[in-house]
């Protein structure tokens, strides 16, 4: 086998501890400062941009308040200011004067829109002799030049009249906006009337008119300004808003978040891609890590696990990776055979103490049989006889007694040679014999239950079967608080299961065969070194609450 220098080693683990980590840091801090910086710089982007609304807004509003203030001069000045071209250069539409009864007196060119407007200045609102502030009127389409007018108008109480301005609001803001919105302005402007009509647009993104869900729209014209992030066509627009409180008009910009982000922050952006193969290299470390070092230790793990609870084949299996785990495998596999020759020998000298206490347990159960089982007997009969010879009652009663309870340890006597020496075993098989066994234990209720032909076995593996039962049981009666016990041996072509389950308080499983006499479990130990020495396989399962479950599998050679 090819192996690995230890050169080689020192890379592969200097890219799975140090590089790899390393690099994932690095690519966190680089996409993560981006994605801070974008997320700032897209909260400064429309800050700024509902400033710049904000202003342009005022500005307008201004603009819209001069022309006012310069019509309500003219209603208190003299004809000849009516010809002042500083006076009426505000006003692109000219000047007019009406009579309070809204002829039109006088005006200045365009003569032809003033003549619509005198046609049609029911439909306009002018100001009157109850109102002394300045009106305007709202945008209305010159049939003439096909563009929108405003007329702002002031009644003059001295001179009984009114006087009127129109200008565009295309040319207003135009003019207005040229200085925050300069020609190389990547921002679009909509400025729109009270019935959302588009009074002016200018732009890389003017459209002919606006649809009703237009971000913006409806919050302006509630008096509200702010910014709003809106996708539109695969890109992100940054829109601001703010009105004209004066007309309550709509000023609406808007503009696509691609154009506003710098060459810096762009750059900054494709920056993180030259750790790419850096990423690709900590990625192919990380795999050979997990797939020469995390996985192989996952298998020498389980396999450790595994031998443990004395699978000694396992281990045996390679689980490749590195030359350190192979080498660690091997140290585990000597010492695997280590154990196993130590337990060989030590399961020789259990084999030997069982067998010599069932041949101390077959003795004392022949004494108790053949001895004292029959001394007491004896003593019931003397008894008996005793009774027919003593006339008084008192004495009757007291021999009375005195045989009920020799007839009551007689059965406490057979009772116990039927544990020392299980005759059912013997006479009837291993099925009789637990059933058997199910019947007498008497303190809760057993089910017992035989699937399968019976067959008999050797005396020494009914015996281990049976004891293993023996002690399930007794351990059930003892400490699992249980009200019900399951009894079952099934009978198979190839292989003889028992198993006994109960419905008790269960208890926390040791995490290997070991730790049996740490957590006082020394019958469960036990019976485990009995069902190796018969060549079983002993399985335990228990969880606090759950109850647990004891099974043994005998192959049948």
């Amino acid at each position: 086998m090819k192996t690995i220098s230890p050169r080689w080693r020192g890379l592969t683990q200097l890219f799975a501890f140090t590089i790899l980590p390393l690099t994932l840091l690095l690519l966190l801090v680089a996409f993560g400062s981006v994605t801070l910086h974008e997320r700032d710089m897209r909260a400064l982007v429309g800050e700024r941009d509902e400033r710049a609304v904000q202003s342009a807004a005022a500005a307008l509003d201004s603009e819209l308040h001069h022309r006012a203030a310069t019509i309500s001069l003219l209603s208190n000045s003299t004809d000849e200011s009516f010809s002042n071209a500083d006076l009426i250069s505000d006003f692109d539409g000219g000047l007019a004067y009406f009579d309070s009864s809204g002829q039109l007196i006088k005006s200045t060119p365009p003569t032809g829109l003033w003549d619509w407007v005198a046609q049609n200045e029911t439909n306009l609102p002018f100001a009157d002799s109850t109102n002394p502030e300045a009106v305007f009127s709202s945008p209305f389409l010159d049939p003439t030049s096909k563009q929108f007018f405003v007329i702002v108008s002031v009644y003059s109480p001295s001179r009984n009249m009114i006087v009127a301005g129109a200008f565009s609001p295309a040319a207003l803001a135009s003019k207005t906006f040229s200085t925050a919105y300069p020609a190389s302005s990547q921002a679009t402007i909509f400025l729109l009337d009270s019935s959302r009509r588009l009074l002016f647009v200018s732009g890389t993104l003017a459209p002919e008119s606006l649809p009703e869900d237009h971000p913006g729209v409806a919050e302006a014209l509630r008096g509200e300004s702010g910014t709003l992030y809106t996708q539109m066509s695969h890109e992100e627009h940054v829109v601001a808003y703010s009105p004209i409180p004066l007309t309550g008009w709509a000023l609406i910009t808007e503009e696509e978040w691609g154009y506003v982000v710098s060459p810096s922050l762009q750059l900054t952006q494709i920056a993180p891609l030259v750790f790419v193969p850096v990423f690709i290299l900590a990625l192919i470390a990380l795999w050979f890590g997990a797939k020469q070092i995390v996985q192989p230790l996952q298998k020498l793990e389980s396999k450790a696990a595994a031998l443990a609870w004395g699978d000694f084949e396992s281990i045996h299996e390679s689980v490749g990776g590195i030359l350190e785990v192979q080498h660690l495998q091997k140290e585990l596999t000597e010492m695997a055979r280590k154990v196993q020759a130590a337990q060989a020998g030590l399961h020789d000298y259990i084999g030997a103490i069982t067998s010599a206490q069932e041949e101390e347990r077959l003795r004392l159960a022949r004494e108790l049989h053949d001895e004292t089982i029959q001394a007491v007997i004896a003593l019931k009969q003397r008894v008996q006889l005793s009774g027919k010879l003593v006339r008084d009652q008192n004495g009757k009663r007291s021999l009375q007694e005195l045989e009920s309870l020799a007839e009551q340890t007689v059965e406490n006597l057979r009772r116990i040679i039927r544990a020392l020496r299980p005759i059912y075993l013997e006479d009837l098989g291993l099925a009789t014999a637990l059933e058997m066994l199910a019947r007498e234990t008497k303190t809760l209720q057993v089910d017992f239950y035989r699937t399968g032909q019976e067959k008999r076995l050797e005396r020494d593996v009914e015996l281990a079967l049976y004891r293993i039962a023996q002690e399930a049981l007794s351990n059930v009666v003892r400490h699992a608080k249980a009200s019900h016990v399951t009894l079952n041996i099934n009978f198979s072509e190839h292989e003889i299961s028992l198993e006994i389950s109960d419905d008790g308080i269960g208890f926390v499983m040791p995490k290997g065969p070991t730790d049996f006499t740490t957590s006082g479990h020394f019958g469960l130990l036990g019976m485990r070194e009995r069902s190796e020495l018969i060549g079983g396989r002993l399985e335990v399962k228990s969880e606090a609450g759950g109850g647990t479950q004891v099974s043994v599998r005998l192959p049948i050679v």
